[in-house]
């Protein structure tokens, strides 16, 4: 993903996403997958909404790619063509594909640093 100038600095005004003013927040719901201003939810009544990364613009059209980016500003994983946020990301585990939203921190941070190799 190409960030912009402007993109990128948002990491220097907001160093994590509950520095975001309330005023200029909007938050994801997850059970009805509308992005609204205020909690609870107006469509659904859901009090435990997550902070929305103002880099996150939640329509990736994409099913699958072979490789994954970090969001310079809240570090979750992008789509790398169109920088949405939702997106699930799966790593091979001795055979397995699992979810790795389910691993601990450190688990994540370890594949966050793998180096990826492309065979020619």
């Amino acid at each position: 993903m190409n960030w912009t100038t402007e993109q990128l600095s948002l990491k220097d005004k907001y160093p994590t996403l509950e520095d975001i003013p309330v005023e200029e927040r909007k938050y994801k719901c997850h059970t009805c997958y509308h992005v609204v201003d205020d909690t609870p939810c107006p469509a659904c009544g859901e009090t435990q909404l997550v902070i929305m990364c103002p880099l996150d613009h939640c329509h990736c059209t994409h099913s699958i790619t072979e490789t994954i980016e970090y969001c310079p500003l809240c570090g979750q994983p992008v789509c790398p063509e169109c920088g949405s946020h939702d997106v699930s990301q799966v790593s091979r585990v001795t055979g397995y594909l699992a979810d790795v939203a389910g691993w601990n921190q450190g688990k994540q941070q370890e594949l966050k640093d793998r180096s990826r190799y492309t065979v020619a």
